[in-house]
């Protein structure tokens, strides 16, 4: 990809360099000083420990997110001996924590990242975020491994296709799914990207609080090198790539050869990517999208989206030579 059109990225994107990154990338994890900096290798492997929340007690993470006292903690010590429970439990026995925060504290010991319901930084829509234990998160992780046992099962170069969510209408829950499917995805440890294509109602930034001066189609037009690919706070392997500013020209910015190569190399840099795109009613910009990711899921509103618009849309994408992971019906 030239200069002009190279996307930018941050620079913990390249964490865990995989072997079509250049070996340099790896250099960005080392600590300060490299690893016989201040304190030596020993001393940094214990500020690690220290810090890695699975290395730390249920006790110590509860103390810190709920701000217990020492008098609080042998309080429920003391419960845990006499009443034969678990740690949390008997917090919440003694009114001192709730299940919810309990359930958070467990998610960081087992590196499960998700934001507490109500979080500032989070909006209600991402339900996998804020509520990963609840009936619709649940269904999306259902979603996510169904993908990945199909269009998503890694090829035989080793990376998968980018995946396109696509809908015939405005209102069917396109960007929606792509958000929580996209944040399930990130959940698996993976290095996850979620891309909004959607070049003519872009709504990603506003989901996930994301600067949107600059994005995709600044890239595409080659009108920036500045960085456009935004880390997640919380879950942190999550990135957004928003739209920027809306183009008067987003078809054919997205049948360009500039979007082409920014997927394949978005495939080769992340481990899951996912692209949202604009209702089908706008035109055919979800459908070429389609086609240059190689895999694309269908989205429909139960009681709105009209099954002939359904219909045409899926005809329309199998035509285009990706793969469809079939349709989905939005019951929310």
């Amino acid at each position: 990809m030239s200069d002009s059109t190279k996307a930018s990225y941050p620079a913990d994107t390249h964490a865990g360099a995989r072997r079509d990154v250049p070996a340099r990338a790896a250099e960005l994890d080392a600590p300060a000083g490299g690893a016989e900096g201040a304190g030596g290798a020993d001393g940094f492997e214990e500020t690690r420990l220290m810090n890695d929340p699975r290395e730390r007690t249920l006790g110590d993470l509860l103390r810190e997110a709920q701000s217990l006292t020492d008098e609080q903690i042998h309080d429920v010590l003391t419960y845990q001996k006499e009443h034969g429970v678990r740690f949390g439990v008997a917090a919440i026995r003694l009114g001192y924590t709730t299940e919810k925060d309990v359930m958070f504290a467990l998610a960081r010991q087992y590196r499960y990242p998700y934001a507490l319901e109500g979080s500032d930084n989070y909006n209600p829509e991402l339900v996998v975020g804020t509520d990963p234990f609840g009936e619709q998160a649940e269904e999306f992780r259902e979603l996510r491994s169904q993908l990945l046992q199909g269009v998503l099962e890694r090829r035989v170069e080793g990376r998968r296709p980018a995946l396109a969510v696509v809908s015939p209408n405005v209102g069917d829950g396109k960007t929606f799914f792509a958000a929580n499917l996209a944040t399930a995805f990130s959940q698996l440890g993976g290095r996850t990207v979620l891309i909004d294509a959607d070049l003519r109602t872009p709504r990603l930034h506003q989901v996930f609080g994301v600067d949107s001066q600059l994005g995709l189609s600044s890239v595409l037009a080659g009108r920036t090198k500045h960085q456009v690919v935004h880390r997640i706070p919380g879950i942190p392997s999550l990135y957004v790539v928003p739209v920027g500013a809306v183009p008067p020209n987003p078809l054919e910015l997205v049948q360009g050869m500039a979007f082409s190569l920014l997927i394949r190399e978005m495939t080769h840099r992340f481990d899951y990517v996912i692209v949202d795109t604009p209702s089908a009613s706008h035109g055919a910009d979800c459908r070429v999208i389609a086609a240059r990711c190689g895999a694309a899921l269908a989205i429909g509103r139960q009681g709105k989206t009209k099954m002939p618009d359904l219909q045409t849309l899926v005809t329309k994408v199998n035509k285009g030579g990706q793969r469809l992971a079939g349709v989905v019906m939005n019951e929310w």
